[in-house]
């Protein structure tokens, strides 16, 4: 049993869900950024 689970070397999908990890992290990253520029203009115009 060790030596058929140390032949099984599909990266495939382990490169594909880490690949799709990334992708949605910048494009987290770039929503959160402009949700925060959108609050604190919401904030700076109500203040003034």
């Amino acid at each position: 049993m060790e030596a058929v689970l140390a032949q099984d070397h599909d990266l495939g999908p382990a490169k594909d869900t880490y690949a799709g990890f990334v992708t949605l992290f910048k494009w987290g990253t770039i929503v959160a950024a402009a949700v925060t520029a959108l609050v604190v203009l919401i904030i700076a115009s109500r203040a003034a």
